[in-house]
């Protein structure tokens, strides 16, 4: 099965509750859990930002099965990403920690160190069937840190052998869903990892506009010149996203066919934002804001939305009290079960009032394998980012921008450079950055107008900045410990780009070197 020869399955209505039964003697499963623990699917699409879901209002992108979810659930319109990079943002999902707590794990393609505790290893320990599909923790090197698999869970081709055909392709998510329930053991509640390698570039040009989709459909966001080149470039990128939805569907259609949708807790959600020039690999808001959609039908009323700011670091807590599993008491982030079961929409819990996200190391960027530290703190309708090394090229050293995926955007953007309209956009997504910027997201999502020289902001500027760096020193951060180089230490295991220089080995693959 091709990734374009996959077909829209028929809408999923509700069933009645089919759920598994707890073991009493599952370890780590509190007293009071319920005899009956939902089964858990989590599915999270690789570089999406969060208005490209038809149930935010977008024309573009139709994502039925993303609607279902946010119609029988919860849309959470203020869910935001740990990190604006694949890597470091899974990791620290998965151990709900932040990424500068977790060493190797917190930076792009290098170790994950065993020490750190996955909610898929607490589930599976607690009597849970465990598996992947597509893309789950990294890229990074687990099996060289100790893992015997992903840490997300064990793939099919890791298991293949063991319990399910070998025909099962890593292209066919849904595919291997159905082979995945077919296998899974009499009375296990199960805890799946969709992974969509979508919508990561790179893109068949021109798919968009072939498959249909319309030039004065798309919304082009205000950081992206508004050309022909820009719009197509967007379809195409929707139609990506379309791919990975129909397999989600089809998905939920399986589980209502046997009865267990209604006691399945459904997330649905993407590992940063979209691969265009300002976005991914930025702190800006299209690089870290991302689409949430949750759904229990068994436990929360649907239909409605959540303005809470609320984390991806929210989702292992979640888990694990769905499950009645005891969470570890350094995850730094809270369950959001009570606002799936709340009645209300808008802002429900007014303490969530601030989110963290940052980054260190992305792709290989810059001489000498050097990342960007970067660190942002969203609170209230505010952005506050805080560039730690100014001096360094934000998307990778000129002429390569290499934190900046290829595709016809950037191409566009780097031939047109001097002209006076595309300039300023231009700057802004691969210019140098100031050491602080401030931006007023619900007035400037595009995150264009820089506020924190404004003397109208200087105190929440200031207040922002503390409250950043406080929190930061609690966390352990390293880069506010006084041990901020170990970053440039970690090993990076993969592909180098020998014409950005630094070390005589530069180039190739499971490189390790110390500094």
């Amino acid at each position: 099965m091709t990734r374009r020869s996959f077909l829209a399955a028929a809408p999923v209505g509700r069933t009645a509750v089919a759920g598994s039964l707890l073991g009493s003697s599952a370890p780590g499963v509190l007293r009071s859990a319920q005899a009956r623990r939902p089964n858990i699917l989590f599915a999270i699409f690789d570089d999406q930002s969060y208005p490209h879901v038809s149930a935010m209002g977008d024309r573009l992108v139709r994502t039925p099965g993303i609607d279902q979810v946010a119609a029988q659930g919860v849309l959470f319109r203020q869910a935001y990403s740990l990190s604006p990079g694949c890597a470091p943002s899974r990791a620290a999902l998965l151990t709900g920690r932040y990424p500068w707590q977790l060493e190797e794990a917190g930076t792009h393609a290098s170790l994950f160190p065993r020490k750190f505790t996955t909610y898929p290893e607490l589930l599976r320990q607690a009597g849970y069937y465990i598996r992947l599909t597509g893309k789950g923790a990294g890229p990074c090197n687990y099996k060289e840190a100790g893992w015997p698999h992903n840490p997300a869970g064990p793939s099919f081709d890791e298991i293949r052998a063991v319990d399910l055909p070998s025909a099962i392709s890593d292209n066919d998510y849904a595919g291997n869903f159905e082979a995945f329930l077919k296998a899974r053991p009499k009375d296990a509640p199960f805890c799946f990892w969709y992974g969509a390698h979508e919508p990561h570039r790179v893109y068949q040009q021109g798919s968009g506009r072939k498959s249909g989709k319309r030039m004065e459909d798309v919304a082009v966001p205000g950081f992206l010149p508004d050309n022909e080149v820009v719009r197509s470039d967007l379809m195409d990128y929707s139609l990506e996203i379309e791919h990975a939805d129909a397999h989600l569907r089809r998905m939920l259609e399986l589980l209502a066919k046997r009865g267990e949708l209604a006691n399945t807790l459904v997330v649905v959600t993407a590992d940063n934002g979209m691969p265009f020039p300002g976005a991914k690999a930025t702190l800006y808001d299209f690089g870290i804001h991302v689409p949430v959609a949750m759904m229990w039908q068994a436990e929360g009323k649907g239909g409605r939305v959540c303005d809470d700011l609320v984390s991806l670091a929210d989702f292992a807590p979640t888990f694990l009290e769905a499950a009645g599993v005891r969470a570890p008491s350094n995850l730094v982030g809270r369950s959001l079960l009570p606002l799936l079961r709340s009645n209300r929409s808008g802002v429900v819990d007014p303490s969530r009032n601030r989110i963290f996200s940052g980054r260190e190391r992305h792709s290989h960027a810059r001489y000498d394998n050097l990342g960007y530290p970067a660190r942002a703190l969203r609170e209230g309708d505010y952005l506050y980012v805080w560039n730690m090394k100014p001096e360094r090229w934000p998307a990778g050293d000129p002429e390569w921008f290499a934190d900046t995926d290829a595709g016809p955007t950037k191409e566009w953007m780097m031939r047109h450079r001097e002209d006076p309209k595309v300039k300023p956009l231009f700057e802004h997504a691969f210019g140098k950055r100031p050491s602080e910027q401030l931006f007023d997201v619900v007035r400037d999502p595009s995150c264009l107008r820089n506020l924190a020289a404004d003397p109208a902001h200087q105190v929440r500027r200031a207040s922002m900045r503390e409250t950043l760096e406080k929190s930061l020193r609690a966390h352990g951060d390293p880069r506010l410990t006084g041990n901020g180089d170990i970053w440039e230490s970690y090993p990076r295991y993969s592909p180098m780009r020998p014409q950005l220089g630094g070390f005589a080995e530069q180039g190739k693959y499971n490189l390790k070197y110390a500094r």
